[in-house]
């Protein structure tokens, strides 16, 4: 794992970091990360997988963006609604419940989506992998009594767009 990564991680671990993470970054990192197809956040070149997730919101019915990291699993993309260990659930996996049809930009490439919770079982099956990606996953889970969900995001086919 890269210094820069390694940072990153810890960054986000504590209170500063994390405040920035869920109140700045949240609001500038779709913006940066979208005009620079991909490569930069608010904290310089993107060092762990990342993507924009556009949901409609449950409530507006209006689009929502987030920018979350995400792990590759036997080729799906898989992205966790840790909310950084707090004791609500990201408003994004509320909208994915809600309507699980969705678009996470990749790098420049925006594709639709169709989002799917991982089964307790399942999510136990691709967890340490994820948390090989992103192991203050496990640091988050300690932090929170609730469920920390997991959704898989497959590709819809180009027909089913909004």
């Amino acid at each position: 794992m890269s210094a820069v990564k390694r940072f990153e991680l810890w960054f986000a671990r504590t209170a500063i970091g994390g405040w920035i993470a869920k109140v700045l970054a949240a609001r500038v990192d779709p913006v940066i990360f979208r005009l620079s197809g991909g490569r930069l956040t608010s904290l310089g070149p993107v060092v762990v997988p990342q993507l924009v997730l556009t949901t409609i919101g449950r409530k507006s019915g209006q689009e929502r963006e987030a920018q979350l990291v995400y792990t590759e699993v036997e080729g799906a993309v898989h992205v966790v609604a840790s909310n950084f260990g707090g004791e609500r659930h990201p408003a994004w996996s509320y909208n994915l419940q809600a309507d699980p049809n969705a678009f996470m930009q990749l790098r420049d490439e925006r594709v639709p989506v169709r989002a799917e919770r991982l089964s307790d079982d399942e999510k136990k099956s691709v967890w340490d992998r994820l948390c090989d990606n992103i192991p203050n996953y496990a640091a988050y889970r300690e932090r929170t009594d609730r469920n920390i969900m997991v959704f898989r995001l497959t590709p819809r086919g180009a027909e089913a767009t909004r």
